[in-house]
């Protein structure tokens, strides 16, 4: 897991940069964020209905939410900075 996908997916998200979300859920190798991307942009695009565009929203930044909380409690991944 990489969070630096999710910082990017919440930032393309939150800034409506369509496009780059779309790259990201490309290269992305957490295929349930790849997933999560790809339903919200087809809804978003496709869909008529706005509450359906809203939940799949909702479901993309709660996946983002809860992917990241995993990544703090894991105490074997390796930090992204370190000051040594």
């Amino acid at each position: 897991m990489n969070k630096l996908d999710y910082d990017r997916a919440l930032y393309y998200t939150h800034r409506s940069e369509w496009d780059n979300l779309l790259i990201l859920m490309v290269r992305t190798e957490d295929h349930f964020l790849s997933k999560k991307i790809e339903h919200f942009l087809h809804a978003y695009n496709f869909e008529h209905d706005y509450k359906i565009v809203e939940e799949t929203l909702y479901s993309l930044l709660r996946y983002i939410d809860h992917a990241n909380e995993a990544l703090h409690s894991d105490p074997t991944s390796t930090p992204m900075y370190s000051l040594s």
